[in-house]
């Protein structure tokens, strides 16, 4: 995650909006960030009901945890690209830059 945080202003450059979601309550993302130091783009929770969003994304395991995935939708709401990683690997920036300089055509 600070890795999208050193790259905020490439992202803004391709008018992208980063998010992370999660299926931790609140404070425990409030307190994930804290301890990352300073992450400028929105946190959001898939607390209640417990991973519904991960659900309809197709990413939340049985063991009621989700996969590591990044998404890049366009401005219509159309998934355009979806990785799914292991929770140690993150893919590189640049591969998301590859994949919204498609998206702007």
């Amino acid at each position: 995650m600070p890795a999208y945080e050193e790259d905020t202003s490439e992202f803004d450059r391709y008018d992208a909006q980063v998010m992370g979601i999660s299926i931790d309550h609140i404070p425990v993302i409030k307190a994930w960030a804290k301890s990352m130091g300073a992450i400028s783009y929105p946190l959001l929770s898939d607390f209640w009901p417990h991973g519904l969003t991960a659900l309809k994304y197709g990413v939340l395991r049985a063991e009621g945890f989700t996969e590591r995935a990044i998404f890049v939708i366009d401005k219509q709401g159309k998934i355009r690209y979806i990785d799914i990683h292991p929770i140690g690997d993150q893919p590189k920036n640049s591969v998301l830059f590859e994949e919204l300089k498609k998206i702007q055509g």
